[in-house]
């Protein structure tokens, strides 16, 4: 199966224990761009709607991009009282465009799955001059302590890999920069914000479960793992605090 395509299998859980990203970093989004009324944007990958609300509420139109059919259906309810949001069920290398036409393309944890080559390219050449790119990665990460280090043991004894660790994720997003000025945006800017999350022993099965990785393991494996991490949490007091740490990049076509 299309590693892409596997978001889709639970929209309930995604939409409820994916979680949504400070308002510190849509506010630095729409003053970069002076996003208002007047302007066009363009969202890739929208998942079930974390970083599109947001927009919306600045009164310009929001095209969304979603490749799952139940996440784009569910996307399209959730804001069908918007006017000004409409919702495309592709893939965003087969989304349609009138060149220099938009004046922001934004991706909430998703443009990682556009091949670089297609990606930059693209939103260059749909936005405008002057328009903005927004690509922003939030990366959860058990606080540490007792709880992370048994967590990690688990997924080694289970899995044979490590829980992935926040600095080697964000490691690639940082590439990001290279990739912006090779392309040919200009005025980057680089932003980091930290939120903190406490889910229960279920919920964070909920949440784990909305992640590829994990969706697409084999069905015994991934009871066995779930199991062992939800006897884990509830040995160390039924709570686990999540840290999100959430990395904005902004740049312009020039």
């Amino acid at each position: 199966m299309d590693k892409r395509k596997t978001f889709d299998e639970d929209v309930v859980n995604y939409d409820q224990f994916r979680p949504r990203y400070c308002e510190r970093l849509f506010a630095k989004i729409i003053e970069f761009g002076q996003i208002d009324k007047e302007k066009k944007t363009v969202e890739i990958g929208c998942g079930t709607g974390q970083a599109t609300k947001p927009f919306l509420e600045t009164g310009c139109t929001v095209t969304a991009i979603e490749l799952g059919e139940n996440l784009a259906d569910f996307t399209k309810d959730k804001f069908s009282n918007y006017q000004n949001f409409t919702i495309q069920n592709l893939a965003f290398e087969d989304f349609r465009y009138e060149k220099d036409s938009i004046d922001l393309v934004y991706s909430a944890t998703a443009f990682h799955w556009i091949p670089d080559e297609i990606g930059y390219p693209k939103v260059y050449d749909m936005l405008k001059s002057g328009g903005t790119v927004a690509l922003f990665w939030n990366q959860p990460a058990a606080e540490e302590g007792k709880l992370d280090e048994e967590l990690q043991e688990i997924y080694v004894r289970i899995r044979k890999d490590k829980i992935r660790e926040p600095k080697e994720v964000m490691r690639k997003y940082q590439e990001t920069e290279g990739h912006l000025k090779k392309y040919g945006f200009v005025s980057y800017e680089h932003h980091c914000y930290t939120q903190t999350r406490t889910l229960n022993s279920e919920d964070y099965i909920c949440l784990l479960n909305t992640y590829s990785d994990h969706i697409s393991l084999e069905n015994d494996l991934k009871t066995e793992l779930y199991s062992s991490i939800q006897m884990a949490i509830e040995k160390h007091g039924g709570i686990i605090r999540l840290i999100d740490t959430i990395d904005l990049y902004l740049a312009k076509k020039p």
